[in-house]
């Protein structure tokens, strides 16, 4: 299917001048006013994408158009932005405005892409729920009682709503892939290296990683093949070869081999969930694949072990922000008051809450007992999925353990909220990609998340996988 297709234009008619882009991205930006009560923007570039909209119009006269000429994207704003606000969602960075672009997002232009503005999100990336922004919480899109997850929420619910026709989140535990699910998108989380992470503000480097939500599966895979690749400002992205990731589902999955694992169906997870992710390997077994029970033996450990890492990076990552050199900053008679003063106030309460934790975790005489233990676990965990990986080419779960929850339901209860991310962590551990689409509904029509993983820079058979179940399942 053609990427614009579902919000009522073609490439085809761009690009035979029927239609323009200035048109396209004046019906976005009118859904995007007409939703404005949903809190997904913190900022909106209206004159600015309407200007790069006739700049692109007069390249596809010229036959210069880019490979995502008419593509209007919206960016998470804790990934920069020229010229524009990079908030975190936090008092502490409200007026920030960032210098440069991020790497990711200076590839989308190139191509042609239209940035329409920044998405709300959880304070510095650290929740679930995108309820933490001191802008306010991001509204579930269909029963705005709800949330949409976080930390991506906004950008989940601008793609959701046909806003935009793509987003670029974060995912540092399941931060696309959960709010993809909540919100009944398509979102994928990238192999470790495979998108650059400059200009993305640091939650916890190595499990960090830049990735996009969209309405489908195609239009993953356009956005994936323009962000993709080695960046000298990164030395964590990775030199391997991009390759043309699949636009159009596979007719059949004959030969697939697809992993269960049971660990990934525990007791708290939904009956609905479960019977809509097991209809789905259902689906692919009378294609032609081949479906396999796998074990994750340390897959309970992730959670605890995700969270020792990430809290310590956070605290490590978060002294930057101090109130000397840029940012929210609180006067006082002493250097040391003054920074306290600044943190105090510029910070969040679960940022706060992260930070003294991390610190904790790092501090001398509990470091061996914590920090190192959780490496130990996450080496673990990735030998795991290698070893399921020597059976099988992908393995299926749910994204997340419930639908969508209530507004307020989670945030007095910070360990009930990481549950949240139960199914995603593993794969951040591991550095693997894995991508959130949708398999159904629950008895109240909330969206249903099916999650897959594969191995390492194999984005090309998750896609394959991905788009086969989108066509199918409908």
């Amino acid at each position: 299917m053609d990427a614009l297709r579902s919000y009522g234009f073609t490439r085809e008619q761009l690009f035979s001048r029927e239609l323009s882009v200035a048109d396209v991205v004046v019906e976005c930006l009118a859904r995007l006013h007409a939703r404005e009560d949903l809190n997904a923007f913190l900022e909106v570039f209206d004159a600015e994408a309407l200007d790069a909209a006739r700049g692109i119009d007069e390249k596809i006269r010229a036959g210069r158009a880019g490979p995502l000429a008419g593509m209007t994207v919206a960016v998470k704003d804790n990934i920069c932005v020229r010229g524009h606000r990079t908030t975190c969602a936090s008092r502490m960075l409200e007026n920030y405005i960032s210098p440069y672009h991020a790497t990711a997002v200076e590839r989308l232009i190139a191509a042609d892409a239209i940035i329409i503005g920044k998405t709300n999100l959880d304070e510095f990336a650290m929740g679930s729920s995108s309820e933490r922004s001191i802008f306010g919480p991001v509204l579930h899109p269909r029963d705005p009682s709800r949330v949409p997850g976080g930390s991506s929420g906004g950008s989940a619910v601008a793609v959701a709503t046909g806003m935009v026709h793509a987003a670029l989140g974060s995912d540092t535990g399941g931060s696309i892939r959960q709010p993809a699910s909540f919100c009944g998108v398509a979102g994928l989380k990238p192999t470790y290296g495979r998108v650059s992470r400059y200009g993305l503000v640091a939650f916890a480097p190595s499990c960090d990683q830049i990735g996009p939500l969209a309405g489908n599966v195609e239009d993953l895979a356009r956005v994936l093949r323009v962000i993709s690749g080695r960046d000298p400002r990164d030395a964590t992205s990775a030199d391997v070869p991009v390759p043309d990731f699949p636009l159009s589902p596979p007719d059949n999955v004959e030969g697939l081999r697809v992993g269960i694992a049971e660990e990934y169906f525990p007791s708290i997870l939904s009956t609905e969930i479960g019977d809509a992710v097991m209809n789905a390997a259902n689906v692919l077994a009378e294609a032609g694949a081949s479906v396999h029970q796998v074990s994750l033996p340390h897959a309970e450990y992730a959670v605890p072990a995700y969270y020792c890492i990430s809290m310590a990076d956070t605290s490590s990552n978060l002294a930057r922000f101090d109130g000397v050199e840029y940012g929210f900053r609180r006067s006082a008679d002493t250097y040391q008051e003054m920074v306290m003063r600044s943190r105090t106030d510029g910070f969040g309460e679960e940022v706060k809450r992260r930070i003294m934790i991390g610190t904790y975790i790092l501090s001398q005489g509990f470091d061996q007992d914590y920090y190192r233990k959780a490496r130990q676990v996450r080496r673990l965990v990735a030998k795991d999925f290698e070893e399921a990986f020597e059976k099988v080419d992908v393995i299926i779960t749910p994204t997340t353990p419930t639908t969508a929850f209530k507004l307020g339901d989670r945030t007095g209860d910070p360990v009930d909220m990481f549950l949240a991310d139960v199914f995603t962590v593993g794969g951040n551990l591991a550095g693997i990609p894995a991508i959130s689409v949708p398999c159904g509904a629950d008895a109240r029509g909330l969206p249903i998340g099916l999650q897959i993983f594969a191995p390492a820079f194999d984005e090309t058979t998750l896609l394959k996988t991905a788009g086969f179940l989108e066509k199918r399942l409908g």
